[in-house]
């Protein structure tokens, strides 16, 4: 019989995985079987990770006992169907674990997509649960897949965060201060306020081995090595902490004080100094964590589907252009492959240079 593989990872301990396999089950009336195709590893996956109980990340693909199975972003091809709606053949993208296939539900089927309405996963945000028909995806290019892959979902954080911060007329900052600035998001972030909030001034802090890899991106107005954030201009400033360095972000806090207007946590690429603003207090605001998903419906109810939709495409072609050529693709194979490239990103091992596709 045919099988099923998942990596499970402890979620105490997450370098600690293992490689589960299950029969596949038959498919009940109305389910799609998705056999899959690829997915990226990135930071982004790691957060899921980190913060699993706390967003329920877990609860999407769920494994047994002590064990979870990471979330990731991919494409697949529907390889069995009991849905009228859906044959078989079909390519889809979006949300899948880290492993050979994935069983849904779909429901409020359109021309470009569906929802998988899987009891389990209603609870959890409904931008998660929603898949793209890739034939009728204005956002799939072919010759861009693992581009999307790597940046797309990153990216969108940060279209979300700089039009959170433009309704709030950027909390009257002059400066926008982003840790971790060769990650995805930070750069997405970069490329989107350059765009379309043109008197910010864009800050990024990075370790000194990435300072040059961050400088090719062009993304920024001004780089600081990490050692050098006493450096930071005394201006009225908003601070975006992608790191999750409860350190690190003390000492923004220290150095800027009065003049940081707002603090803006997201997600976690430090793992081993994550606090998310614990250990004492600091100065200037309290730090706010930023979950994506609340702000995408927000968006989407103030602009309406389509405008939102024409704007992130906007923005992320403009974002493509930017970073063509920056990142190199780096495909691996099989399911050894992608924990291993877990637990690379999550020990901060890998190369920013470099974004990770793995072929299950």
């Amino acid at each position: 019989m045919a099988l099923a593989s998942t990596v499970w990872i402890k979620k105490a301990s997450l370098t600690d995985t293992h490689i589960h396999a299950d029969t596949l089950p038959p498919l009940g009336d109305g389910e799609v079987r998705l056999k899959i195709e690829s997915f990226s590893v990135t930071a982004n996956n790691i957060t899921y990770a980190v913060m699993g109980d706390m967003f329920g990340y877990w609860n999407f693909f769920p494994a047994e006992g002590d064990f979870g199975i990471v979330p990731m972003w991919g494409h697949a091809i529907v390889e069995d169907s009991r849905n009228p709606d859906v044959a078989i053949g079909e390519r889809i993208y979006g949300y899948v674990p880290m492993g050979t296939h994935l069983d849904v539900l779909p429901g409020k089927v359109s021309f470009g997509g569906f929802t998988d309405m899987a009891a389990h996963r209603q609870p959890m945000s409904p931008v998660y649960n929603q898949y793209s028909r890739l034939n009728a995806d204005p956002e799939h290019d072919p010759a861009k897949e693992n581009e999307r892959m790597l940046f797309g979902p990153l990216f969108k954080t940060g279209f979300l965060i700089e039009s959170m911060f433009r309704r709030e007329k950027w909390f009257g900052a002059k400066n926008l201060t982003m840790t971790s600035a060769s990650s995805k998001t930070a750069m997405g972030l970069a490329s989107v306020a350059k765009d379309l909030s043109l008197d910010i001034k864009r800050i990024g802090l990075t370790s000194k081995g990435n300072v040059a890899f961050v400088e090719k991106c062009g993304l920024f107005d001004q780089i600081l090595a990490y050692e050098d954030i006493a450096q930071l201009p005394q201006e009225p400033s908003v601070s975006v902490d992608f790191a999750g360095n409860s350190q690190l972000l003390h000492d923004i806090h220290a150095v800027l004080g009065n003049q940081l207007k707002y603090s803006c946590l997201v997600g976690a690429t430090h793992v081993e100094a994550r606090g998310l603003g614990g250990g004492g207090e600091m100065a200037g605001p309290k730090p706010i964590l930023f979950f994506a998903p609340d702000h995408a419906v927000a968006s989407i109810q103030e602009l309406g589907p389509k405008a939102f939709g024409e704007a992130v495409a906007k923005s992320w072609k403009s974002f493509l252009g930017a970073v063509d050529g920056v990142v190199a693709v780096d495909k691996r194979q099989g399911l050894d492959n992608a924990a291993k490239s877990f637990a690379e990103t999550l020990e901060g091992r890998t190369d920013p240079q470099k974004g990770i596709i793995i072929h299950p």
